[in-house]
């Protein structure tokens, strides 16, 4: 029986709100963003991450053979990637419409050196998570990192399970996954010297394949514990889902001498996420109770994937031509979320839901024999 883990599909929403916010930051001067919480609103992308491995695990845990791993990885493409083309493509385009508009309007950075021919093609492969020679920043739709992050953890995660069911090892795929953690622990280590995460254009996928598999044991766990969980008294569960909201947001706020410890996080996300699965908490029942909230995680990646460009459109608009200040992003910020809100709620229904996969109809016993 498929299920929707409803308040984890909220908490995707909100957190790609506050990630909204941390990349709307640099361009304001109001302390309702510019604050240590928003300002280390960056790890949530971790969040995303885990919850991911999650999921997938929860929907794929039985991929067995070369056809299941080819039909899963080109759903994983359909599901990501049209989004993703688009929103380069709007990049690119903006680019030209710089420097065609630049005799009119003040542009501050006519010329972006991380927006090179090199790193449109990094980005349009999705290898813009990886150490490529000569890229030294994000670049174009600065969160698309974090979909090749992702592709990544998808090909890792596929080919893996593959080799453990065609050898007969599933009963010790935790194992196996506790490995891949470790593996992509220690090459972030031998990066930093130290337990930080928060890499993006280099080392991001290492990043996100951390994230993915932590997401999977937490899904194995909860697949086996959650019948004797379930039966917990309520307050139980109220009280996890406090305490782990909590702990989040100090860690967050205190992101500065936290990242450095940066697989604190991992656990933290991991612990959010096993909580909140149940659902069973007074903070998942409030969650629930929002209708808007559950648009949010409907519209999630479409807000996470278009904020970028409309945060550097709402810019031009407001702050360059219309002259408002970066003081009025202290109310502007609604406006600007509000018209993400819509254009994402297009996105969604015209590429997302367009573009995703479909299989192939099997025909009707009479027209087979046409």
């Amino acid at each position: 029986m498929k299920h929707r883990f409803e308040v984890l599909d909220i908490f995707r929403g909100l957190f790609a709100a506050l990630v909204f916010m941390f990349h709307l930051a640099p361009f304001a001067d109001t302390p309702l963003l510019n604050n240590a919480f928003v300002e280390n609103s960056d790890m949530f992308v971790d969040f995303f991450f885990v919850l991911s491995g999650f999921v997938i695990a929860y929907s794929y845990q039985f991929l067995s053979n070369g056809p299941q791993l080819k039909l899963f990885l080109t759903k994983r493409i359909y599901r990501v990637y049209p989004l993703h083309l688009v929103m380069l493509l709007a990049f690119a385009g903006m680019e030209v419409a710089k420097n065609l508009l630049n005799p009119y309007i003040q542009v501050n950075n006519l010329v972006n050196p991380a927006n090179s021919v090199s790193t449109f093609f990094t980005s349009l492969f999705l290898v813009n998570s990886t150490p490529i020679p000569g890229v030294a920043d994000v670049s174009w739709n600065i969160p698309s990192w974090s979909i090749s992050a992702e592709m990544i953890a998808y090909m890792v995660f596929g080919t893996l399970l593959v080799l453990i069911h065609s050898s007969g090892q599933f009963a010790r795929k935790n194992l196996f996954y506790a490995l891949v953690i470790i593996i992509s622990l220690t090459g972030l280590w031998q990066v930093s010297n130290s337990f930080q995460i928060n890499y993006s254009f280099n080392y991001g996928f290492l990043r996100g394949v951390l994230g993915f598999f932590t997401g999977v044991i937490c899904f194995n766990l909860f697949d086996k514990t959650h019948q004797q969980v379930r039966t917990w008294p309520p307050i139980l569960f109220s009280l996890s889902e406090l305490l782990t909201l909590i702990s989040i947001a100090i860690c967050i706020y205190n992101g500065e001498v936290m990242k450095p410890w940066g697989a604190v996080f991992e656990i933290l996300f991991f612990a959010c996420i096993y909580t909140f699965s149940f659902e069973k908490g007074f903070i998942s029942t409030g969650l629930k109770s929002v209708k808007l909230f559950h648009q949010l995680g409907k519209y999630s990646y479409s807000i996470y994937m278009t904020h970028a460009l409309m945060i550097s459109l709402f810019n031009v608009l407001f702050i360059r031509i219309l002259k408002f200040q970066p003081q009025d992003y202290s109310y502007l910020v609604i406006l600007n979320f509000v018209l993400i809100y819509f254009v994402s709620a297009w996105t969604f229904n015209n590429i997302e839901m367009r573009f995703q996969y479909k299989s192939k109809r099997k025909p009707a016993p009479e027209e087979a024999q046409k």
